[in-house]
């Protein structure tokens, strides 16, 4: 992929220096507080090596966020295809994040989604891009509320990855922007 630059960030592939930070957050308590697993070592560098190869392949992913000033990989934001999703039609696409906890608050997953939301429907041409998250996961919906998606309750599902262990994360909350509502909402900021 052709590294996205925003204001403070590039967002780009994933390269072999980010691996220990993905590890950490694939295994932070804080950031994975809405998962039923962490990820250990050998797993976190198999999915590192997974989203690499999305993003090789279709051009776009779960892609590093990077610090532009200094470098650093603070964790992930991208676009990617829910395939994993069954009931959702094909070629739908989410946005979705995960970021390191001391990099919370400072607007970086705002700042990188909305670039992201621009590469999906001005380059890639998208109708539409979804999110989902765990119903009590206040801090991911009021970011999708902050980029001007909506709710979508009758769209709400329980996750089919998530097992009968963990009943308080099964319960996911969906929202929807659709391409005419970004532009909209592009123009009324202008």
């Amino acid at each position: 992929m052709r590294p996205i630059h925003t204001e403070r960030l590039i967002l780009r592939n994933w390269e072999e220096r980010d691996r220990e930070l993905f590890h950490r957050i694939n295994s932070d308590e804080r950031v994975m507080e809405f998962f039923p697993f962490r990820r250990d070592r050998a797993q976190a560098d198999a999915k590192m090596d997974e989203l690499r190869a999305v993003i090789d392949r279709d051009g776009f992913g779960f892609a590093a966020a990077e610090i532009a000033a200094t470098g650093q990989c603070i964790g992930f934001v991208g676009i990617t295809r829910t395939d994993h999703l069954p009931f959702l039609p094909a070629g739908t696409v989410e946005i979705g994040w995960r970021l390191a906890p001391e990099f919370w608050g400072h607007g970086y997953v705002t700042e990188a989604a909305e670039a992201w939301l621009a590469h999906g429907f001005e380059t890639l041409d998208l109708d539409e891009i979804v999110s989902f998250a765990v119903k009590d996961n206040r801090r991911s919906t009021a970011v999708m509320e902050r980029l001007g998606m909506s709710a979508d309750p009758a769209s709400d599902f329980d996750h089919p990855g998530i097992p009968d262990s963990h009943p308080a994360l099964k319960r996911h909350v969906f929202y929807r922007l659709s391409h005419d509502n970004w532009l909209a909402r592009k123009r009324a900021a202008r």
